[in-house]
């Protein structure tokens, strides 16, 4: 369901609508509608069970946006990413109407994308590289008023790379705020200097005088798993190095990666690869 509430000039604004084509709508992200709006006046949009996924960059002025619960005053230099399925509400202020560009989207990952952002920020964000996703978001606009034969493929592209800067911003802004959260860097790179050594959360801890708990939290937030699923991945990874660059049988190579277990480092390793680990050594060698 849509409903605009009073509208804007439209001398001033742009919009381009899209119909993805059969190999576009399985494999790419493909956009669905996008433009900017340069309002003279107050404007509001309110929508629910949109099956489309809305990256708004605000330019000029400042609005509000309301989605679920939650609601948000937005203004010049900030974005907003929502998932057009759960009920929302946007409007431009009265005093000082705001300009927009946007892509409605869908495809590919998209929900997966708009759920990982959500678990790294907020809808709405202030990115350090927001001149960078209004040239990217330009870009989409120009490619799908020209219309070629790649325009779908570049489309799917570009997209890829406004949702990139958006989440590597936000992340890196959230991940500097504090003294605290800078120790959570040293970690991580602690982590990969010494993942085959005995690793746990209490020792981690102890040598950086945090607590497990927050440890636990604001690792997670910033790098999407756990400080467990780091340690696994840090010795699959040098695993496969050692299988692929090496003659070293199986059991020598889990106890370098610091798997004191053969079984268990075989185990993880066909979870994460779906590949035993001679399967893996046979396909990279043949």
């Amino acid at each position: 369901m849509e409903k605009n509430v009073a509208g804007f000039k439209n001398r001033l604004s742009k919009r381009i609508i899209g119909t993805p084509g059969p190999v576009a709508k399985h494999a790419f992200f493909y956009m669905q509608e996008t433009g900017c709006l340069k309002s003279e006046e107050h404007a509001s949009t309110q929508r629910q069970n949109l099956d489309s996924f809305l990256f708004v960059a605000v330019t000029s002025g400042s609005g509000e946006l309301t989605i679920g619960n939650e609601t948000f005053l937005v203004t010049k230099g900030e974005c907003f990413f929502i998932d057009c399925r759960i009920s929302h509400f946007y409007k431009s202020s009265e005093n000082d109407p705001w300009e927009l560009l946007w892509v409605h989207f869908n495809g590919s990952t998209s929900e997966q994308y708009y759920e990982y952002f959500l678990s790294q920020s907020k809808n709405v964000f202030r990115p350090d590289s927001f001149d960078r996703i209004i040239s990217t978001i330009t870009e989409i606009i120009k490619v799908n008023e020209l219309r070629g034969a790649n325009t779908e493929v570049i489309t799917s592209g570009l997209i890829v790379q406004m949702l990139t800067l958006s989440l590597t911003t936000s992340s890196e802004i959230r991940c500097c705020d504090t003294a605290v959260q800078q120790k959570i860097l040293l970690v991580h790179d602690y982590i990969d200097e010494h993942f085959n050594e005995e690793l746990s959360l209490e020792l981690l801890a102890s040598e950086f005088y945090i607590s497990k708990f927050y440890l636990t939290r604001e690792y997670k937030k910033i790098y999407g798993q756990t400080i467990f699923q780091q340690i696994i991945t840090a010795r699959i990874n040098y695993g496969k190095k050692l299988l692929r660059f090496t003659d070293k049988s199986v059991e020598e190579i889990s106890h370098l990666c610091g798997f004191n277990d053969q079984s268990y480092f075989a185990r993880q390793f066909k979870k994460s690869e779906n590949l035993t680990c001679f399967a893996y050594r046979k396909m990279w060698r043949d």
